[in-house]
């Protein structure tokens, strides 16, 4: 078995999507001044790898804490999307009869190579088609290794809106999604941890997002 970490460094001046607040992380207290470290951190909910809850886009809809906790982890299945390229859409044929319900469906496009660069604001996207099929399939998680499901900037969000209305929860700024698909590839089982910290009524949190493989 092994234990591979999805999730990106949370550091100051990290990238953030475009409005959200900036990231500082600096020392509260020190050893030598106070006899313990303990770190200050200033972030926003949809800092580095985290989850949208449904209440990220509709305040009528449920909020981080009361989703089910089945909707942070499961059995994995990973999407090769890397073939889509710069801005491209990810249609629901990349999906069609390799998801079911109950699954964590992870979707490799390769652009957390861009990470800290200009170019990863121009990420593949899901398209309406595609959110539309994950949700008839009962899938109700879902996770990229780009800055969003819908293009960036977008002044609308139309594949948030479907996925988050079905009440699935969306992980996005996954890292090292490559490995899990080599493992998959070779046969092996995968499980998918995306547990965020307990914020009441919150749109998101940031995740240690981890795939366990050969289990």
């Amino acid at each position: 078995m092994r234990i591979l970490d999805l999730s990106v460094p949370i550091r100051s001046g990290m990238p953030v999507y475009p409005g959200d607040p900036e990231v500082t992380v600096r020392p509260a207290l020190t050893l030598a001044a106070d006899g313990v470290n303990v770190l200050h951190l200033d972030l926003g909910s949809q800092t580095g790898t985290h989850v949208d809850a449904p209440r990220h886009i509709d305040d009528t809809l449920p909020a981080l804490d009361e989703l089910p906790l089945d909707r942070f982890i499961g059995p994995g299945v990973v999407i090769d999307a890397r073939a889509a390229g710069a801005g491209a859409a990810i249609g629901r044929e990349f999906f069609e009869g390799r998801v079911a319900a109950g699954q964590v469906v992870l979707i490799v496009t390769g652009w957390s190579e861009h990470w800290g660069t200009p170019a990863y604001l121009n990420h593949p996207h899901l398209t309406v088609a595609a959110a539309e099929y994950l949700v008839a399939a009962g899938v109700r998680t879902v996770g990229i290794d780009a800055l969003s499901v819908d293009p960036t900037p977008a002044e609308e969000i139309p594949v948030h809106r479907i996925l988050c209305g079905a009440h699935a929860v969306i992980a996005e700024n996954l890292t090292g999604l490559a490995a899990v698909l080599d493992a998959q590839t070779a046969g092996q089982r995968v499980e998918v941890s995306l547990f965020p910290l307990h914020l009441p009524g919150a749109d998101g949190a940031p995740v240690r997002a981890v795939a366990r493989t050969g289990v």
